[in-house]
């Protein structure tokens, strides 16, 4: 029993990553069986290479679908494959700052 795609066809998805002005969604064919690493690897050389540069390939975190993945996990056909940005700042810690601004400002102008 086969694990990949009947027939000896060939796996396809695609790569997403995004920056803050643009989206990438880099579409890749690959023979199966075929890891996430290959697919990283794969859509690396769609990009123009001053770009490829600046997308974090090895470090980022990656999912399939907003779940997280490995790159040694496998890849199955339709797959969107996404590489995601760290957080710039806990967004609990960000809350929890703005409530204390909004509380002391409150305090300063009385009941």
């Amino acid at each position: 029993m086969s694990a990949g795609p009947p027939g000896g066809a060939r796996i396809r998805c695609t790569v997403a990553y995004a920056t803050r002005e643009r989206q990438y969604l880099l579409s890749v064919e690959l023979p199966p069986p075929a890891r996430i690493a290959d697919a990283l690897a794969a859509a690396r050389t769609q990009l123009p290479a001053e770009l490829a540069a600046q997308v974090p390939w090895d470090s980022a975190p990656v999912g399939v679908f907003g779940e997280p993945r490995t790159r040694s996990d496998n890849c199955a056909d339709g797959d969107r494959i996404e590489l995601y940005h760290p957080l710039r700042r806990d967004p609990r810690e960000r809350r929890r700052e703005r409530v204390a601004r909004e509380r002391r400002s409150k305090r300063k102008r009385g009941p």
